[in-house]
């Protein structure tokens, strides 16, 4: 992509100022050659002012303050058309603990990213201005405070014309994110890929968790109920069909069972087709994967999805009227190898490479 480098008295970015015993270059694009200097702190890509992450080709990936990507971090939605966001909590979990330190360990694993989606030929910094906008302030000791924090900060987000891309934190995220979505757009489509439906009414006396949030979307009306599907459901249960009430509200149920052994691109034919033309949310739960590929999760099961059909999941939302995404339950204390976290932030990726008015070469 780049064909100079240039010295140049600007930072890149607020990412690149941390590099204070390097040069100071700028990226100059081939599109961009020969135009005058780009503002600081945008980058230059394809005539237009982007935000186009360091090259690993001249800046090493162990230098500098992490960000998702190792994009610009700025304290606000305002100017974006897709942000990285942080909900570090995992206050709504019953069982294993660590995903509100999923966002940090997210982050620092993306290092790996590079600009271009080899697979699709996706260019997202071509395409859309993107940056890390941080963490939702969380209060760690109170979960309906911390939906309320997250309900907040996502319409400001989302007022913004901002496309959010959650990194959790556990699946009670979804639930505030939703309200917020729905006050923009109405009830949305869903993709939900997890290993478990989340649609409990009460646990341990609770309403609100990680094993609740979509009923909670359902009773708020956050939901267009016939555009749902959840992919992947398996695992052990509470009773015979523990699936019924989410086939019950018009949910497409698809369990892992009749993923295995096969592609999941003919699925996702059918699921664009289900959603149609209208704002889709998508969720998905790093646990949907086998434990084999992702272990650094609260509540693994087994005989899960692979990566590559979760890829596959993914890369089928190209064309629909994505919203949002978000990727959770992501718990670094039980990712000895990091190997979940980098799954994530590949994931992420895609996600990003799939949002609408995307470039393709």
């Amino acid at each position: 992509m780049f064909t100079a480098l240039r010295g140049c008295p600007r930072l890149l970015s607020t990412t690149t100022r941390c590099f204070s015993l390097l040069p100071r270059l700028q990226w100059v694009s081939r599109a961009s050659e020969g135009r005058g200097s780009s503002r600081t702190p945008d980058r230059k890509c394809s005539a237009k002012h982007f935000n186009v992450p360091p090259s690993a080709e001249y800046i090493a990936r162990v230098t500098g303050i992490p960000t998702m990507a190792k994009l610009p971090y700025q304290d606000t939605a305002d100017g974006l058309d897709a942000a990285f966001i942080g909900v570090p909590i995992d206050t709504g979990t019953a069982y294993r603990p660590g995903a509100r330190f999923g966002p940090r360990q997210i982050r620092m694993e993306s290092a790996v990213l590079r600009s271009y989606n080899s697979g699709t030929r996706a260019a997202p910094y071509e395409s859309l201005v993107v940056a890390d906008i941080g963490d939702v302030n969380v209060n760690v000791y109170d979960l309906k405070d911390t939906c309320r924090r997250i309900r907040e900060t996502y319409r400001k987000v989302l007022a913004s014309g901002c496309i959010p891309l959650t990194m959790g934190g556990d699946h009670t995220i979804s639930y505030p994110i939703l309200q917020a979505v729905a006050e923009k757009y109405g009830p949305v489509g869903l993709i939900h890929v997890d290993a478990h439906p989340d649609t409990s009414d009460v646990v341990l006396g609770e309403k609100i968790g990680n094993a609740t949030p979509f009923r909670r979307c359902v009773e708020d009306g956050l939901l267009d109920c016939k555009r749902v599907v959840q992919i992947g459901l398996r695992g052990s249960a509470y009773s015979a069909d523990s699936f019924e009430w989410s086939r019950a509200q018009g949910f497409r149920v698809v369990q892992v069972e009749e993923c295995w052994f096969k592609s999941l691109a003919p699925l996702m034919d059918e699921v664009r087709s289900q959603m149609g033309s209208g704002p889709v949310y998508m969720s998905f739960d790093i646990d949907a994967l086998d434990p084999s590929f992702a272990p650094g999760t609260g509540v693994p099961e087994i005989a899960g999805l692979t990566s590559i059909q979760g890829v596959e999941i993914i890369r089928g939302c190209r064309g629909l009227s994505l919203v949002g995404c978000d990727l959770v339950e992501v718990s670094p204390p039980y990712d000895t190898t990091g190997n979940t976290a980098v799954t994530a932030v590949n994931l992420l990726f895609e996600m990003l490479c799939v949002l609408p008015n995307m470039k393709y070469y």
